[in-house]
């Protein structure tokens, strides 16, 4: 992997700690609604080794999709891992026994979840873990510096290298950077959905990645019909556009596309080749305006 470019180029985490900025999201490797194992395994193994083989570097996971079936695949696909392969989970969440999505949050079930993902990764230490605060696609109001406090116990220990925040306000990312170093952020944020724009210029010149998740979520159906127009111009497909756009947005943003299918992640992955010409960003940042 080291001889490879990696895609989308790279940004660094801490000065230590360098992503292909086009990484891969491994929540569809579990099974219909993240819940249980995948129809064939062997197909989502085959996705990691791919991942890899294209150059990404960057794979975010979590010991709640499956349960545990994510994490597990990821370990029996790549195991022993590169030294340049950098896995980022969350914790903050668990599933019951109907698939539900559960929160758990205080710090003796943060520390079972950390050696949860340790054991079902095969990993001494984890390379970034984010506290998930919020649902899937808006923060909850309220301090986080309890749980960040204990996870930044976790850290002291060893047992993780850096810290980052999901589903968050900006006045929650300041409050987790008075416990301890910040190095990422993931929230919800597409084209469409343009409420954190303040906190990327902001995380961007303090040089902390910022990670979107659902590039699509959210669309009226008037602003997905200006992005499949968009896409038609250029001979391309509404989602390569959308994740395009992120990576011209700003240097500081990394994508984690996610598949189950090898010929999708390949597309997934070419996007970092696709550079957007200047008056058809323009007609994207309208969308969002």
């Amino acid at each position: 992997m080291t001889t490879q470019t990696l895609p989308g180029g790279t940004f660094t985490l801490a000065d230590d700690l360098t992503l292909s900025r086009v990484g891969y999201g491994a929540m569809q490797l579990a099974g219909p609604g993240v819940f249980g194992p995948p129809a064939d395994r062997a197909a989502a193994v085959a996705v990691l080794r791919e991942a890899v083989a294209l150059g990404v570097n960057h794979i975010d996971t979590a010991d709640f999709y499956g349960p545990y079936v994510t994490n597990e695949i990821i370990r029996e696909a790549l195991h022993p891992y590169a030294a340049d392969l950098h896995l980022v989970t969350k914790v903050g969440a668990v599933r019951d026994a109907e698939g539900h999505w559960v929160f758990r949050r205080e710090p003796d079930e943060l520390r079972k979840q950390v050696e949860q993902n340790l054991e079902h990764l095969g990993l001494d230490t984890l390379d970034v873990v984010n506290l998930r605060v919020g649902g899937f696609d808006a923060p909850e109001p309220g301090s986080l510096a309890p749980q960040f406090a204990a996870l930044a116990a976790l850290r002291d220990e060893g047992l993780i290298r850096h810290l980052g925040v999901s589903t968050v306000t900006a006045e929650q990312v300041a409050e987790a950077q008075t416990i301890a170093p910040v190095v990422c952020v993931q929230n919800m944020y597409n084209i469409a959905n343009r409420g954190d724009d303040a906190l990327i210029d902001s995380l961007a010149a303090q040089g902390i990645a910022y990670v979107p998740y659902f590039p699509l979520g959210g669309f009226s159906p008037v602003q997905s019909a200006e992005l499949d127009a968009v896409a038609a111009r250029l001979g391309s497909t509404p989602a390569a556009v959308a994740q395009a756009w992120l990576l011209q947005r700003s240097p500081n943003i990394l994508l984690i596309p996610g598949t189950s299918s090898v010929a999708h992640l390949r597309e997934n992955v070419a996007v970092a080749g696709l550079t957007l010409p200047d008056d058809q960003v323009a007609v994207l940042d309208a969308i969002g305006g």
